[in-house]
């Protein structure tokens, strides 16, 4: 069994026009609203082992975020270019190589591509993953490499709005 936890970047800021989209800061709404999701993850047991991120700033602020609250090794945190402004198809790439023994892995990234990758794996499709929000889905595989074909179920959907 793998899961998947697919994840959009904590709420940041368009206030500094000067920064490229690639630089944008977090806001400090999006820590509070991410911790909130931090709690909601943490209760239902989550064990995430490894996190793949976009190298966006916001992306990266979000990572170590969660980085910290799961205790992530170092060498399970990567900052993947290819995950900024992706489509489906090379987001399942950065899953080829993982190790077998990581069963829980966390992607963050950004809208559309997380939600369009999301809607992949969903009978119910969403409009949109909402900044700081969490989709988990379970998939009935012991590979990685495996995700795409693999029998799979959705585990939960979580957004900060939901505790507000």
């Amino acid at each position: 069994m793998k899961t998947l936890y697919l994840m959009r970047h904590a709420k940041s800021s368009w206030k500094h026009a000067e920064l490229s989209d690639l630089e944008r800061p977090l806001l400090e709404k999006g820590l509070k609203r991410t911790r909130l999701v931090i709690e909601y993850l943490q209760e239902k047991n989550t064990n995430i082992e490894l996190i793949i991120t976009s190298n966006a700033v916001r992306a990266v602020d979000t990572a170590r975020i969660i980085a910290h609250a799961f205790k992530v090794d170092e060498n399970n945190f990567r900052i993947e270019k290819g995950v900024y402004m992706a489509d489906a198809d090379s987001l399942f790439d950065q899953f080829f190589d993982l190790p077998e023994k990581v069963t829980q892995v966390m992607m963050i990234g950004h809208n559309p591509s997380i939600t369009n990758f999301v809607n992949t794996f969903l009978d119910e499709k969403i409009d949109y993953l909402p900044t700081s929000g969490v989709v988990a889905i379970n998939f009935d595989t012991d590979h990685w490499e495996e995700l795409p074909l693999a029998s799979h179920q959705l585990g939960f959907i979580v957004y900060p709005k939901m505790f507000l």
